[in-house]
């Protein structure tokens, strides 16, 4: 199954951007209401403590693959394969990121993403992070879908 990511054309995003071989290159999955991202921590995220994830670099996680989210549910709201011209964009309007325990950095991290709310500019979505069994975070992200002139 192809991710979302990797059929967004010309996205050079640090964290999500298939076009930045420098960037975190998550790949999100839809799992019928829910997307997936499952990344593996690189030693160089880490955080004070060397064996825990930077919390930037789980802010990171959960904002690009909740874009990713909203962007690709637009394409699928509208009947279209996504990243089929004319093309969707979404940016953050909001971040909000609760930290619940430390999420160990030997591990791969997962991301469940759902849309709370969707409207024809703005879309709720809400992100749990977990490492194995164990939550270690939740974020918000209020996506806004922006106009082609956006891109430049």
């Amino acid at each position: 199954m192809t991710a979302i990511q990797d059929l967004l054309p010309h996205n050079h995003c640090y964290g999500c951007g298939a076009d930045n071989d420098k960037g975190m290159q998550i790949k999100s999955h839809w799992h019928g209401d829910e997307c997936t991202c499952r990344y593996t921590p690189k030693v160089e995220q880490c955080a004070g403590p060397e064996q825990y994830v930077y919390g930037g670099t789980i802010a990171s996680l959960i904002d690009c693959h909740s874009v990713g989210t909203a962007l690709s549910n637009y394409y699928l709201q509208e009947g279209r394969g996504i990243g089929e011209a004319p093309e969707i964009w979404c940016v953050t309007g909001r971040l909000t990121v609760n930290y619940l325990a430390p999420t160990p950095i030997d591990r791969d991290i997962e991301l469940r993403a759902i849309i709370e709310e969707c409207g024809e500019r703005k879309t709720i979505v809400k992100c749990r992070v977990f490492s194995g069994d164990k939550q270690t975070a939740e974020g918000e992200v209020i996506a806004i879908r922006v106009p082609d002139s956006w891109k430049g």
